[in-house]
């Protein structure tokens, strides 16, 4: 696992134990080498977001137990794979992020930049 530490370089806030997130289910969205789809931007799930995502072909609403997931609501915070976020950005559909549980992998995919322009946690 990568050392624990969001996009300012400071120690990782967890994203959410409920539902529990993250590519290790430890509410944080820590990432490693295992993880190909680099699970490291922190978002709050919005309605409009969870209908793009299952248009691209990903329902994350529906649970599906024998892979420990409940299913997304509006509300939610959950650990999203980077490139996908910039895809919902560049489609003008990208959610809300919460910064400081955003692991500072997520730069190599995504420009701070962008992300600061849907933060959550920061003025």
């Amino acid at each position: 696992m990568e050392e624990s530490l969001n996009v300012f370089d400071e120690p990782l806030v967890p994203c959410s134990n409920d539902p529990v997130t993250g590519f290790f289910r430890d509410g944080c969205c820590n990432t490693g080498d295992e993880d190909l789809g680099s699970h490291t931007v922190c978002i709050q799930v919005t309605k409009d977001f969870l209908e793009y995502s299952r248009f691209r072909g990903n329902d994350l609403t529906t649970p599906m137990p024998d892979f420990g997931f409940p299913g997304l609501n509006p509300g939610d915070s959950w650990c999203l794979c980077a490139e996908r976020w910039l895809e919902a950005y560049e489609q003008d559909m990208a959610p809300r992020v919460y910064l400081m549980r955003t692991h500072k992998r997520a730069l190599e995919i995504v420009q701070l930049e962008k992300l600061k322009q849907h933060a959550v946690d920061i003025n």
